[in-house]
């Protein structure tokens, strides 16, 4: 079935037909990766639509352009008017946001001045890893491909050069048959997902890795520090060895695609019962909750559309 694109889409200060956003072919990103971008959910709940945590989303855009020297030529106020303009145009309550920011056409070497083109899509997404993965959980391998080392390229920041390495980690692990790809870190110890942070749970406590693992220190992933703290959950950042994973009683991925998704199996071994377990569960509680109305927004996390 061919993709099905939505009607508008917001691009350097208006609302354009979405075959209308377009982008010159030498574009400084197109040939360098030099683009920074964010990716946000809006849902439905009792009060209306509402997306995630807009404005921490919008504040790590800026912190990622001002890593890679980009300033961008809006505000942050604007760009979240336009991520609430996109979503109403398209007449969508639940969705997916995408504000992006590009080097566009300019000069032609890697430290070239050019424009930064800023635009922002919109479009209905369901389980980033398949329709059952947040009941039944996915399966998972460790990638053959590490993740970069620290001062090389910087995890922190959320740069569209930095998913080339995603792409090799979660096209293997689809090619050998698994749903996601788990990356090591340059020193041997775990890291994240493709595109997604990881929590293993031991006795009752998450574990998770630390932002040294050259990980994407994620908003999905400190809410969900936040929620379990709340409940009374032990959250442990560490670093933790490969051979962890198998041993754990539970794993789970976590980020604004995946949000909450179990793994039940890495490397053809059995985590846990083989499903999700109890503490995932009760994740999945909690962070779904927030939109259904049953886990009390104390943070200001729902912004209206």
């Amino acid at each position: 079935m061919a993709q099905q694109y939505p009607e508008w889409i917001w691009q350097n200060g208006e609302i354009k037909p979405w075959k209308e956003a377009t982008a010159h072919v030498m574009s400084h990103a197109l040939h360098y990766g030099s683009s920074v971008f964010e990716g946000i959910r809006s849902y439905v709940t009792p009060e209306g639509a509402a997306i995630f945590r807009l404005t921490d989303h919008l504040k790590r855009l800026y912190h990622s352009a001002k890593i890679y020297d980009m300033v961008l030529p809006y505000s942050q106020d604007e760009l979240a008017t336009a991520c609430r303009e996109v979503i109403r145009k398209n007449g969508f309550n639940a969705a997916y946001l995408r504000p992006v920011a590009y080097r566009g056409l300019g000069g032609f070497g890697l430290s070239a001045e050019t424009p930064i083109d800023v635009a922002v899509a919109s479009w209905p997404m369901g389980p980033y890893l398949g329709p059952e993965a947040l009941e039944v959980g996915i399966t998972a391998c460790v990638s053959s491909w590490q993740r970069f080392a620290p001062n090389t390229i910087p995890a922190g920041a959320k740069a569209g050069g930095n998913y080339l390495s995603g792409q090799l980690i979660a096209r293997e692990a689809r090619r050998l048959g698994f749903g996601e790809g788990i990356a090591l870190a340059a020193n041997g110890l775990l890291s994240e997902g493709a595109g997604e942070n990881l929590f293993l749970v031991f006795d009752g406590v998450l574990h998770t890795t630390p932002a040294s693992a050259s990980i994407l220190s994620g908003i999905t992933r400190d809410t969900l520090r936040v929620l379990a703290r709340e409940d009374g959950i032990e959250v442990i950042e560490r670093d933790i060895p490969r051979e962890y994973l198998y041993l754990a009683d539970e794993i789970l991925m976590c980020g604004t695609a995946a949000e909450i998704t179990p793994i039940r199996e890495v490397d053809g071994k059995q985590i846990g019962s083989g499903k999700a377990g109890r503490v995932t569960r009760r994740l999945q509680e909690l962070y779904f909750g927030l939109f259904n109305g049953k886990t009390q927004d104390k943070w200001g996390w729902l912004e209206p559309v």
